[in-house]
């Protein structure tokens, strides 16, 4: 542009120069004439590349440009090169997009892109065969037009997208899909869309499976603890030799009759989705039962306080959240050597209501943190033996609070202790 300007500054100081040279010549009168004339056929000179630029803009095409003169030339080759450069990236993006969208379609997921007002903008083959979408006729649509189904549209306006929905394919009973939104780009999101038909009759068959098998163990489980209590009854008249064998098969049975009924707790929560107690809870009394059951699991050896900061009720399951509560407050006793700090607290934050149980006792290293939850995961298999645990505990309370809508929060530190939290959400909270 300081080129532009540097030419039009010395082509009209060459022109008053050359006039000024005419009016030494001939007379001042004349001089003056030709230098308004020249400075007139400058400005109609601009005027009309401009009105070329003008008529060009309407209808751009490189064919099209005009070549221009003096200062014009050069406007016009940096406005050609320009438009050079943005076809080549305008080509290069849109065989971008082509093998992006070939590569789309090959995914065997379906693949929806809505824009900020969740509006269908484009969507793949595998889209077409899992949604029902149609194409030309549901582009542009609200996508809740299409999918109508109340799990998915309180999903879509929860803009919660953490966690994938699962639905009955409502083309389909014996298809479930599995529904994710994934935010992008500026309000836009993509709609993933898989068949787990296999996976969830997989984990139906390996549900039934444990729990058939729990129910045929525990039968025998119960005739041989029964026969064992018997025989170390009989005093005097089993060997003091082989009591010791007899008390440890008494030990070993208890413990897996522990297991099967977790097993059996276990499966009945993952098969009920609803739950089918749901009440208003009186939470002073449960959390008053909660330490009276630390205290006498603890037998003394720690200090067991209840902080009830809040005095708030929650509905929902009492069985399933005495359990879920008992089995924190008991892990704490179980971990937490003697002369430790168990506090419970139960408190107010925001809207939420948040149950909790702090510890003193050992801690468990960061990597373990979140594999807790997992089936007969064990921080220390030793450990958890000794103190009687099952390794179902936490995954019984995942499956209860995942019930209640609320979720596990677990801040632990080795040597110094840990501290679970269960955080109930705004609509289970109820005035005390």
């Amino acid at each position: 542009m300081q080129d532009i300007r540097w030419k039009a500054f010395w082509l009209l100081i060459s022109w008053a120069f050359c006039c000024l040279i005419l009016g030494w010549v001939t007379s001042a009168e004349t001089a003056w004439l030709a230098y308004v004339v020249g400075v007139i056929a400058y400005l109609a000179g601009h005027l009309y590349w401009m009105q070329r630029l003008y008529l060009w803009s309407l209808k751009p095409g490189l064919n099209f440009m005009p070549n221009g003169k003096g200062i014009w030339e050069d406007i016009f080759a940096n406005l050609y090169q320009e438009m050079r450069r943005h076809s080549r990236s305008q080509s290069q993006l849109s065989s971008t997009l082509e093998r992006l969208r070939h590569a789309t379609s090959a995914l065997p997921d379906g693949v929806v892109v809505l824009n900020h007002r969740n509006e269908i903008e484009w969507f793949n083959e595998p889209a077409v065969q899992r949604l029902g979408l149609k194409r030309q006729h549901d582009e542009n649509q609200p996508i809740y037009y299409l999918l109508r189904q109340a799990e998915f549209v309180q999903y879509l306006q929860s803009e919660d997208y953490s966690e994938p929905l699962k639905l009955k394919s409502w083309r389909s009973p014996d298809v479930t899909l599995e529904l994710q939104i994934i935010p992008f780009a500026s309000k836009q999101r993509l709609l993933i869309c898989r068949d787990i038909s296999a996976i969830e009759k997989t984990e139906i068959m390996r549900r039934d499976f444990i729990a058939n098998v729990s129910h045929e163990l525990r039968t025998p489980l119960t005739v041989v603890g029964g026969f064992l209590e018997t025989i170390s009854d009989m005093q005097g008249e089993v060997s003091p030799d082989i009591q010791p064998y007899f008390d440890m098969m008494q030990s070993q049975t208890t413990r897996m009759r522990r297991i099967i009924e977790d097993l059996l707790t276990l499966s009945s929560l993952e098969n009920n989705v609803v739950l089918k107690d749901e009440t208003d809870i009186a939470m002073e009394p449960l959390l008053n039962q909660l330490l009276k059951d630390a205290r006498a699991l603890s037998l003394g050896d720690h200090t067991v306080t209840l902080h009830m900061d809040a005095k708030v009720n929650i509905r929902g399951s009492y069985n399933e959240l005495l359990s879920a509560m008992s089995n924190l407050t008991s892990n704490a006793v179980r971990y937490t050597p003697a002369n430790g700090n168990i506090d419970i607290f139960w408190q107010m934050q925001d809207e939420q209501v948040i149950f909790s149980v702090q510890d003193t006792g050992i801690g468990i290293e960061p990597q373990h943190l979140p594999r807790l939850t997992e089936r007969f995961y064990r921080v220390d298999s030793g450990r958890s033996r000794d103190t009687g645990g099952t390794g179902l505990g936490l995954s019984i309370v995942k499956h209860i609070l995942h019930h209640h809508q609320a979720i596990l929060k677990v801040e632990s530190e080795p040597g110094k202790g840990s501290r679970f939290s269960i955080v109930f959400p705004a609509q289970r909270v109820l005035v005390a």
